[in-house]
């Protein structure tokens, strides 16, 4: 059921996704094809905005800074998964995996190198203090508009 709280949830973690993305790409090798990389998480971060922030956030501050702060791991999560199994499946079209197992665990160590790469200072602090932020944001406007 659409809410105040879930739309300013979806619109917060959009904008906080499109912004991590762009702070992520000059950590990455040079001559890499972004294409639609910080489009395509900003519509992730809308989805967990929407699904896990503005679903909990409209008890008291300290639970939608919670729910902020776990919305924001559920989308470091999500984006590193996703990216790291198109990233899995373009190295099995090249044949770079002997069978479906070590495909898998290739889908896992791919999520760790991203995630040492992702782990700055500046991603984090943008991370936890956007999730705070629109954790908190979200749960007043809940509060305001139920």
């Amino acid at each position: 059921m659409p809410s105040a709280g879930r739309f300013v949830g979806a619109l917060f973690f959009a904008c906080i996704a499109w912004f991590v993305s762009e702070m992520f790409k000059p950590l990455l090798p040079d001559g890499t094809n972004f294409g639609k990389f910080s489009e395509y998480n900003a519509a992730l971060g809308a989805m967990v905005g929407w699904a896990m922030l503005g679903l909990r956030s409209h008890g008291s501050r300290n639970a939608s800074i919670s729910a902020g702060l776990t919305a924001s791991a559920a989308l470091v999560f999500w984006a590193l998964f996703l990216y790291s199994v198109s990233e899995m499946l373009k190295l099995s079209l090249r044949k770079s995996y002997e069978g479906p197992v070590e495909a898998l665990v290739g889908v896992f160590q791919l999520m760790i190198e991203h995630i040492l790469l992702m782990a700055t200072p500046e991603i984090i602090i943008t991370l936890v203090v956007g999730g705070i932020v629109a954790g908190m944001v979200s749960g007043w406007a809940e509060r305001r508009w139920a």
